[in-house]
């Protein structure tokens, strides 16, 4: 190279050097292949979200005093069966059940078997939040002065599958399916 070569490379290096500082292009709006095999596997294994937004999976969180789980099934058009559990310690759990339809804001939970308890929940996140305060006609969905007011549920699986094959233990040390069937 020539004294003339260098300096021209010398003048060229800082302007390639300054295309890597550059982000990377937003692919959040590109194109998916939904006819790919790898992207219908991970769809179906609940791996990454859907197209459309709804709480159909797995939703759980593990903590000292134990597991807090949530499932939600498809059960017909803008509908959904749930089952919901938290753990407060040894021998004090909240276990219900009952069907969600879509709002605007989230879905409103109707908890089956008592009349007028119903709230709105939101997912924020990937986190399923309860609200703080739930009605007083939800008092009696958990035993002593538990209450699944204020859960907050990690999205686990945007699965229906292993929504179905979702277990816990029920207060007699059964291993129960919360959503199956």
């Amino acid at each position: 190279m020539t004294m003339p070569d260098r300096r021209a490379a010398w003048l060229i290096l800082p302007l390639l050097l300054a295309g890597c500082d550059r982000p990377a292009a937003d692919r959040a709006n590109s194109d998916i292949d939904a006819s790919n095999p790898l992207e219908i596997a991970a769809r179906e294994r609940g791996v990454v979200r859907p197209d459309t937004a709804t709480p159909t999976g797995v939703f759980e969180r593990t903590h000292e005093l134990g597991r807090d789980a949530m499932c939600a099934v498809p059960d017909g058009a803008g509908r959904w069966r749930f089952a919901v559990t938290a753990a407060f310690g040894p021998g004090l759990r909240c276990t219900a059940r009952g069907t969600m339809t879509s709002e605007s804001e989230g879905w409103r939970l109707h908890f089956a078997g008592v009349e007028g308890c119903e709230m709105l929940v939101r997912e924020e996140e990937d986190e399923l939040r309860l609200p703080g305060k739930l009605p007083p006609q939800c008092a009696s969905l958990c035993p002593a002065r538990a209450s699944l007011a204020g859960l907050d549920l990690p999205r686990a699986s945007w699965s229906g599958e292993d929504a179905k094959r979702l277990r816990i233990l029920d207060g007699d040390g059964n291993n129960i399916a919360l959503c199956e069937g």
